[in-house]
């Protein structure tokens, strides 16, 4: 008797929490994100690879659940800083910047917005949970993980409360990294430099894209008011920078196909621009110009009028966001509007690669690029307040964190750890109750490939 009880309270909770699960992939994927069936297919598909992700591609679920808990080490509301949004680990990766150096640092600002800096520990030690798991470490292991990426942000938000250090000074390349991260520098110090252009492009002065399945031709109409919302992109760039007037002259564009889980639905498109004008062409620069949507972490934080009347336009949400956290930002990064919708622009850099959790070689090995991590989380918020100026932070953010951090980084890291292991577990439930969502009927359901069936 006690036993069908139980069973009825087991079935009724997992009920319950399937159906908001089935609310939410609705409401964002459908309504917000306007997903086909295809679409829907393609994002599902991806998510029903493993627990790590399903969480990748389910990050308003995780802001559901994390913004109605209580956490005490929040900074106070009216103290925010800009947090990147979606951190996890294939969200940091090498690339070249401003300077032309080769650097590790955080690589995708999508997410961006104003919020507490826990919001990106949170999700952080949460994916170092899942992928743990994957990389075959127990629970145990999986805790010193955490605490070891913990540590290394708390001890490098003291030493710039401290002013030991400057975040608009501090980045990570050959000379200060260790392990995967500095082979990973190392083995892109050596790629040639025009092999992502030989790979995507052919002719000499002339170049061109070379249509495939990743890159089609743009459809006519789309193509003239891109060019007609092109000076947009130029008026804002030029007031900066000192070119040839022929310098962003737009050789050759095409629509871009492929994307991560959480970019399925968005639109993306290469643009070849004519760059010095050298006789090869081999100066010609690939832009990447990506639709731009309200970030998910907007539809669960406080909701702040002066950001929004700054940064109505996404593209240039997106912009602000990556100028804010980096060290040194793409030069050619922008924004510009056309067909209803809102973009911005980055470089298509040849030197950039992220690092896989198959790079990692054993535990010692992650844990020291967890360190690393972590101090680039530090570096990208406490960098986060440089434009004080502009009237977004009128503080220092680092000192807003070491305050709510609190005096004991050991009890800090454990409370993190320990709330990102149990939030791991209900993130492998709820993947058990996506899979079975999905066998039940959900959309494309007959199209997507469950584990096992590959």
């Amino acid at each position: 008797m006690y036993e069908s009880i139980i069973e009825k309270v087991k079935h009724t909770h997992r009920h319950l929490r399937q159906q908001a699960l089935a609310t939410m992939f609705d409401e964002f994927d459908i309504r917000i994100m306007k997903l086909d069936q295809t679409g829907r297919m393609m994002k599902y598909s991806k998510m029903a690879e493993s627990p790590y992700s399903f969480f990748r591609g389910s990050a308003y679920l995780f802001y559901s659940d994390v913004s109605r808990e209580w956490f005490p080490y929040h900074t106070a509301e009216n103290r925010p800083t800009w947090v990147q949004g979606d951190l996890h680990l294939e969200n940091f990766g090498a690339f070249k910047d401003e300077n032309g150096d080769l650097v590790y640092d955080i690589n995708d600002f999508d997410e961006g917005c104003l919020g507490s800096y826990l919001y990106d520990l949170l999700r952080m030690s949460a994916s170092i949970a899942l992928a743990g798991k994957e990389l075959g470490l127990d629970e145990h292991e999986r805790i010193e993980a955490i605490e070891a990426y913990a540590q290394a942000y708390y001890r490098q938000i003291r030493k710039f409360t401290e002013r030991e250090e400057n975040p608009s000074r501090l980045q990570f390349s050959e000379d200060n990294t260790d392990g995967s991260i500095r082979k990973l520098l190392r083995k892109l110090g050596k790629r040639e430099p025009h092999k992502f252009m030989l790979s995507v492009t052919a002719g000499g002065r002339d170049r061109r894209f070379i249509r495939s399945e990743e890159l089609v031709e743009v459809e006519p109409g789309t193509r003239r008011a891109l060019l007609a919302a092109w000076e947009e992109y130029i008026a804002v760039l030029g007031r900066e920078r000192e070119l040839k007037p022929n310098f962003f002259r737009i050789k050759d564009m095409a629509v871009k196909k492929g994307s991560g889980t959480a970019s399925i639905g968005l639109d993306r498109y290469y643009l070849l621009i004519e760059g010095g004008g050298a006789a090869d062409a081999m100066d010609d620069v690939v832009l990447e110009v990506k639709e731009a949507r309200v970030p998910v972490p907007a539809y669960f934080l406080p909701y702040r009028e002066e950001f929004w009347r700054e940064f109505g336009h996404q593209g240039r949400r997106v912009a602000a966001t990556q100028q804010a956290m980096h060290h040194e930002a793409d030069p050619f990064l922008g924004y510009l509007t056309f067909g209803g919708k809102q973009y911005y622009i980055r470089e298509r850099s040849p030197y950039k690669k992220k690092l896989k959790l198959s790079d990692l070689e054993g535990k010692q090995d992650f844990l020291e690029a967890l360190e690393i991590m972590g101090r680039i989380t530090a570096k990208a918020h406490a960098r986060a307040d440089a434009d004080v100026e502009n009237g977004v932070l009128a503080y220092h953010s680092e000192d807003e964190i070491a305050e709510a951090m609190g005096e004991k980084s050991s009890v800090f890291a454990r409370d993190l750890a320990l709330w990102a292991v149990s939030y791991a577990r209900q993130t492998e439930a709820d993947y058990q109750l996506f899979l079975d969502w999905v066998q039940k009927g959900a959309p494309a359901a007959g199209e997507i490939p469950l584990p096992g069936e590959r």
